[in-house]
């Protein structure tokens, strides 16, 4: 039979079909996938064709953990490992590494990084477990100063995951303020160049202050022990939901958003923020 360009030819892998499956047989399924004869989608894929998939799955999985969905976590859990067994089959195939190797890998670093646990070291609080667990780390990495440990702070994090990732380890310095009050006075400070900077209609000089005042608010955040990302998450998610009761309220009065003007708007968005349950993400109460 001659085949169309393009067209693969059908083709039958064995495996046994079972009731339950263990990660043997997740690794089976991936050679094969990657195998002659296996998925040609699969077979073609590389660490950077698949990045962004690793990226996406996690960032799911969170979602899961956010809604304490465990039937979903459970299934975002199994397309992460998916993209771990993924990626060291990759690595297998050029004989550099393969899924024991990194399985081998982690077990060691627990190892080395539980010595309260495994090793008869003693330990007083949480607090002294973190401490050992950074000196460890830093030693194993071969940071040498403060400075190599800040510069680590992978630069693929989410920008403000990763500020408070490299203001938290700067402190461990004592640079630091003793309260909340010292970066508060710094982000009114940032604020009046902001606002410096567009009356100077400078774009570039606004560019820059903007990403100063968003550093400073991280700042604020860690200081008082809030996730800066976590707060964002749920501002924006707050802002959605009274979003929805604007739009039904325009909607149930005949009212054109986009004609009404800001003033009507700002109204109709106060009003909402009475309807809306802060409380929960499930909707406005009307």
């Amino acid at each position: 039979m001659l085949l169309a360009k393009g067209e693969v030819e059908a083709v039958s892998v064995v495996f046994e079909r079972k009731n339950s499956y263990t990660i043997a047989d997740l690794l089976e399924i991936m050679k094969l996938l990657r195998s002659e004869g296996g998925c040609p989608w699969d077979q073609e894929q590389t660490h950077e064709s698949i990045r962004r998939d690793l990226i996406e799955e996690t960032y799911e999985a969170c979602e899961a953990i956010d809604q304490q969905d465990k039937a979903a976590l459970q299934e975002e859990l199994g397309d992460v490992l998916h993209q771990v067994v993924f990626h060291s089959q990759i690595e297998k195939e050029q004989g550099s590494f393969g899924f024991d190797d990194v399985c081998d890998g982690i077990c060691k670093k627990l190892l080395e990084r539980h010595p309260h646990v495994f090793a008869g070291c003693q330990v007083k609080d949480t607090q002294e477990v973190l401490i050992n667990w950074d000196a460890i780390k830093q030693k194993s990495k071969g940071q040498l100063t403060q400075s190599d440990a800040v510069k680590s702070v992978p630069k693929t994090f989410p920008a403000l995951m990763r500020a408070q990732k490299v203001q938290k380890r700067a402190a461990k310095t004592g640079f630091n303020y003793p309260s909340v009050h010292g970066a508060m006075e710094d982000l009114e400070s940032e604020l009046k160049e902001l606002r410096d900077a567009i009356k100077n209609q400078n774009q570039q000089g606004c560019n820059e202050e903007l990403g100063d005042v968003l550093f400073s608010v991280v700042n604020v955040a860690r200081l008082l022990s809030l996730d800066a990302e976590q707060s964002l998450t749920g501002a924006v998610e707050k802002f959605i939901r009274r979003f929805e009761v604007v739009e039904a309220l325009a909607k149930q009065r005949e009212i054109s958003m986009e004609s009404c003007g800001v003033t009507k708007l700002k109204a109709l968005w106060e009003e909402a923020k009475g309807l809306t349950d802060p409380g929960t993400i499930a909707g406005p109460k009307l």
